[in-house]
């Protein structure tokens, strides 16, 4: 008997989003189902006083790749946004990645030459640690006492919830450097923010498809099972699997957002607050990703938090144990006929959205056009 749906796509975040314009686009019935009120996933915005408020953190498109840049595009208009964070440390403030800016405040180095002379001498006293034991140690052998201290301790131990010492050293695999006065945190060549924020984005991608928000999977998971002809599943895999081998390990966040009585709280979009004591992690202004003009500021602080049952899911622990327990998930994955998995928590993998996208349009080109 032929099911009412070609697909049904659990989840409405970026992945799901795509591959729906993907299979309508091929004359495919779709149903996507949500749990939460709104779509978009952790890219929804709320409009307040007119400003988009990206209510699950900040997310800034960037990319190299100009087929994606040019997919997005073709759906919504992106604005010239970019990416130059600021970190505040015990009362200054330093540029954002490690660059001539940063430097030049650090020590009054003026040349990259200069600068790469004290970065040199200040690792060069840990050159001795041949396998980093920790977090710390790599960090010390990559950069130095300076760069450490300032910019990197207390915001990382902040996010893992740990100390330095405690984490393991892949996290930080390296530490980009740049030796000139540009403050654009990302090398990618195309980035911005849609117009109008990225519900207009995700609106465009689920268009026709048929969407059922405040809508939980698992509750009527039989009756949706039957409903589709293939599911792509975007949700954490060890609850789909009913946590049936163990629960994987995440680190969550909250949010806290505030209306100052001001038009313009910090005069940029993102400022990261470095120091272990300073219990968030950055302060996120709405207003500057699309150059706002309005007379009222809207400001998010961003608070890591550990993860338990009930909160959001937001980075995984990848460490060697939770790496290990996601393979076993991963082969039941395989093993699922007519069940598809995509996205970062399907996949526990910290995903930019170009990649996410990128991936999406590959999965429907294997299962639609094939």
């Amino acid at each position: 008997m032929k099911k009412q749906y070609d697909y049904l796509i659990v989840g409405s975040g970026l992945f799901g989003a795509v591959f729906a314009q993907q299979a309508h686009a091929a004359g495919k019935r779709c149903l996507v189902i949500d749990k939460r009120p709104h779509t978009g996933g952790n890219i929804y915005c709320q409009s307040i006083d007119q400003i988009n408020v990206h209510i699950y953190g900040a997310h800034i498109f960037h990319t190299d790749n100009k087929k994606i840049w040019d997919y997005v595009n073709s759906f919504v208009e992106f604005n010239r946004y970019t990416n130059s964070p600021v970190a505040y440390y015990k009362g200054k403030l330093y540029n954002l990645p490690f660059n001539m800016n940063t430097f030049n405040k650090l020590w009054g180095v003026i040349t990259p030459a200069e600068a790469l002379k004290e970065i040199e001498s200040q690792r060069g006293k840990y050159a001795d640690i041949e396998e980093p034991a920790n977090l710390e140690e790599q960090a010390l052998k990559l950069c130095g006492e300076d760069i450490y201290q300032s910019l990197i301790k207390g915001y990382t131990e902040k996010q893992w919830g740990r100390d330095a010492k405690e984490l393991p050293p892949f996290i930080i695999k390296r530490i980009p450097f740049r030796f000139t006065y540009d403050n654009n945190y990302f090398n990618d060549r195309y980035q911005g923010i849609p117009i109008g924020g990225y519900n207009p984005l995700i609106d465009a991608l689920l268009k026709g498809s048929e969407v059922r928000l405040n809508t939980n999977y698992f509750e009527d998971r039989q009756i949706f099972d039957n409903l589709a002809d293939t599911i792509l599943y975007t949700g954490c895999i060890d609850a789909f699997f009913d946590y049936s081998l163990g629960h994987l390990e995440y680190r969550s966040l909250h949010f806290e957002h505030e209306k100052p009585d001001t038009d313009n709280y910090q005069g940029n979009a993102v400022v990261n607050y470095t120091e272990r004591d300073i219990p968030y992690t950055r302060i996120i202004e709405h207003k500057h990703f699309e150059f706002g003009q309005q007379p009222t500021t809207i400001i998010t602080k961003e608070y890591p938090a550990s993860f338990t049952t009930g909160k959001e899911p937001y980075y995984p622990i990848n460490d060697e144990q939770n790496s290990r327990l996601y393979q076993q998930y991963k082969t039941l994955a395989a093993q699922q006929p007519n069940v598809f998995f995509g996205g970062r928590l399907a996949q526990y993998a910290y995903f930019d959205m170009d990649d996410t996208i990128e991936a999406a349009l590959q999965l429907a080109e294997q299962l639609i056009k094939n």
